[in-house]
């Protein structure tokens, strides 16, 4: 007779306090909890680069809006979903373990993320009455999709030589600067291309 194995759905509480105590991240959907694997040094080159930006653009507006960056959590769907975006900015600050209103989300494309990103992830966040950008950056590639609430959740697509306005926030950032110190195959021809002579 052929084993029968069950699998144990956990509560929102249960997953919210062992969060609190777990060496490592898990996202939450739907009762089911799944662990985040560690990231490439471009990812978080990339998150670094862009959180940095942010939050020193933020502070200098005065503006009672926060970055964070890869920690904090968005829930959403009534507490059935709980993620962890790379960078999100949130207007005022967050003071506790996740948000419900995030203004910009910012998450950074790998190979094992690219599809829930671009379509699960997609999807839910932008049901969020809050969110005004979803920001998608391939770290393989040099590629910046921005989702805007104002263009009916269209992208547009920025590459090297652009610059990307984060409108929600009032900021732009020439995609050079996002991707500086990213070691892939578009920036090293770039690099060696536009070397000082």
């Amino acid at each position: 007779m052929a084993a029968t194995h069950s699998i144990s759905l956990i509560s929102e509480a249960e997953y919210l306090a062992g969060e609190k105590i777990s060496p490592i991240k898990h996202e939450y959907i739907e009762g089911y909890v799944y662990a985040m694997a560690g990231a490439h040094a471009n990812h978080n080159t990339l998150t670094l680069n862009i959180g940095s930006e942010f939050r020193s653009h933020l502070k200098a507006t005065g503006k009672p809006c926060r970055a964070y960056m890869s920690d904090m959590k968005v829930r959403l769907n009534q507490g059935s979903k709980y993620y962890y975006p790379d960078v999100l900015v949130n207007c005022p600050a967050i003071t506790g373990y996740f948000t419900e209103n995030p203004l910009l989300i910012v998450e950074v494309l790998s190979d094992s993320t690219r599809r829930i990103d671009e379509t699960e992830k997609r999807l839910a966040y932008i049901q969020l009455e809050s969110l005004e950008e979803y920001v998608l950056i391939a770290q393989d590639f040099v590629q910046i999709n921005v989702f805007r609430k104002r263009d009916g959740w269209r992208p547009t697509t920025y590459f090297l030589g652009d610059e990307v306005s984060f409108e929600s926030i009032g900021l732009s950032l020439a995609v050079t600067d996002i991707y500086d110190g990213v070691d892939n195959d578009d920036m090293r021809e770039w690099l060696k291309q536009n070397k000082p002579s």
